[in-house]
């Protein structure tokens, strides 16, 4: 999801198995991407193959622990991504049969998002990409979403139209490139997310409360 962006600026990097390109008999490599995602209650971390196939994608979810509060408490959201994110890359690496050193870049969210829960994933990821000598890549979040639909549907190219819906962000979004978009329209107040869970806690609904 987080790496087609990248894909398209890393892919000549002479590392790994190489494989056809259909204009002008050019090879190229497989791209591994290793993802990392903090940016509310939930640690993932995933590696993706040239943008569009995911070969793990491990997520440790914290839905018990926050529902005793009936919402995300960013304090304890932050704690749990600093105990469990060492062991989920080791898991998404070990599904994905790839090591660190087979990777071509290290990509975490950066932002928007809970302010101390995105810095646990993305020093984890400095750390990891600094000690292994691979490039380091932020995603916006929005376009970390907006991107996921390539992995979805694979045939799938620039120009389209995007309804994007995540949590405090609704928006309609003309997708002009990989990398280039431009805001339609979106809510005023609150975003689809933010008006599920408002309702939710008026009729007593525990978390999770989005379908």
């Amino acid at each position: 999801m987080i790496s087609m962006g990248m894909y398209l600026n890393l892919r000549d990097r002479p590392r790994g198995k190489m494989r056809p390109l259909t204009s002008k008999g050019r090879t190229m490599k497989d791209l591994l991407v290793l993802g990392i995602e903090t940016s509310c209650d939930e640690t993932s971390v995933s590696v993706v193959k040239n943008g569009r196939e995911v070969l793990s994608n491990v997520i440790n979810s914290q839905i018990d622990i926050h529902t005793e509060y009936g919402g995300v408490v960013p304090e304890i959201a932050s704690r749990c991504h600093t105990e469990v994110i060492n062991q989920i890359t080791k898991q998404a690496l070990k599904e994905a049969k790839v090591e660190l050193k087979d990777l071509d870049v290290i990509a975490c969210t950066y932002g928007p998002g809970l302010v101390g829960a995105l810095l646990v994933g993305v020093s984890y990821a400095k750390g990891l990409a600094f000690a292994n000598n691979k490039p380091l890549v932020g995603v916006n979040h929005i376009q970390g979403h907006i991107a996921a639909n390539y992995i979805t549907y694979k045939e799938l190219k620039p120009p389209f139209l995007c309804l994007m819906m995540s949590g405090g962000n609704t928006q309609i979004v003309y997708v002009k490139d990989y990398c280039k978009f431009e805001v339609l329209g979106k809510t005023r107040d609150d975003a689809i997310g933010e008006a599920f869970d408002k309702v939710a806690r008026v009729v007593g609904l525990r978390i999770p409360r989005r379908t």
